[in-house]
């Protein structure tokens, strides 16, 4: 009889903990990490980084798999999370091209405005990049000089037609007058690689995916395209300094499907709001030129969406997307 009572209040006390228990929300598999580009690059490598961060703080009972998808200009990554509406168990690192590849690809049939957001973790910036080998090259004013003089040979790599880079690069041709040869490649990372190899004449690379170049002395950084200096380049003048008008930046944001359970919301919103305040992401950003102030997250980075959205249409209407896609 002991025994039995021993059992009933054991089972007692386990129906009034359990619902206590099961109320917050948490991945029961493992979760899906996509990233909307190629290995090497900077969402690449940011995705990589977070999913290592999450593992070593033991901040997820399941692990995250990091899994690429950059077909047809991130168009693969954004088809599969709107396919994937009302799944818990994937989210996805993203950057401008998920404005501007269902601009310019229409009958992808994905509105960016439906995904769920949850966490902008960081705004990543571009610089004007070159070999080292090109000593006749020093500035801006040099480096128009060849690109004028070179014209479609001069070769300038990038990730892809709607890519940040390919758009930046139209931004360029349009300011400055000149038709340049633009070759895509998997990932940021291959880039990088191919301007060390000489392969490409120049890149819009983002500091992530030249730092070890550059740190090792094979490319140079000629121009930010920022609106004051970062403190990881104190020596290479803005655009806008040089009297030039480009400003141009890439989000670094975590979305997931559409109609997310709002309790699945909440739990990654904070996971990436408690990565966000780590002092490894802090120092990434800092050594490789992100801005981090602030976590943006909820109906603010919502808002954002459907601003950057509006923006980006204006700019590919600006530039044309034939400058952008080479068609």
């Amino acid at each position: 009889m002991k025994t039995f009572k021993l059992l009933v209040a054991s089972a007692s006390a386990l129906a009034l903990t359990a619902p206590a228990a099961l109320a917050e929300w948490q991945p029961q598999k493992p979760v899906e990490f996509i990233i909307m580009a190629g290995t090497g690059g900077g969402a690449d490598q940011i995705a990589r980084l977070l999913q290592g961060l999450i593992q070593k703080k033991d901040l997820s009972p399941r692990p995250f798999i990091p899994i690429n998808k950059p077909g047809g200009s991130g168009a693969e990554a954004l088809r599969y999370l709107q396919d994937k509406a009302g799944d818990n168990h994937v989210v996805m690192m993203t950057l401008n091209s998920f404005y501007t590849t269902p601009i310019i690809q229409e009958d992808l049939g994905v509105d960016v405005t439906e995904f769920t957001p949850i966490a902008l973790m960081a705004m990543d910036t571009f610089l004007l990049w070159v070999n080292t080998d090109r000593e006749d090259i020093a500035d801006l004013e040099s480096f128009n000089a060849a690109v004028s003089e070179a014209g479609l040979d001069w070769k300038v790599g990038g990730t892809g037609s709607g890519q940040e880079d390919s758009v930046l690069t139209a931004m360029m041709e349009a300011e400055f007058g000149y038709d340049v040869t633009y070759i895509p490649f998997p990932g940021g990372g291959t880039v990088a690689k191919n301007l060390v190899g000489n392969q490409i004449d120049s890149t819009v690379n983002n500091p992530a995916e030249q730092m070890e170049f550059w740190r090792a002395g094979n490319t140079k950084p000629l121009v930010q395209f920022t609106a004051e200096r970062m403190p990881a380049f104190p020596d290479v003048p803005t655009a806008k300094e040089l009297g030039v008008e480009i400003e141009y930046y890439m989000q670094r944001s975590v979305n997931g499907p559409p109609d997310m359970d709002p309790e699945a919301v909440e739990w990654y919103t904070n996971l990436f709001q408690e990565l966000f305040d780590s002092e490894e992401w802090q120092s990434y950003c800092k050594s490789d030129g992100l801005t981090c102030d602030q976590m943006m997250k909820g109906e603010d980075l919502a808002t954002f969406h459907e601003n950057q959205k509006v923006a980006h249409e204006k700019l590919i209407e600006k530039v044309g997307a034939s400058a952008i896609t080479g068609e």
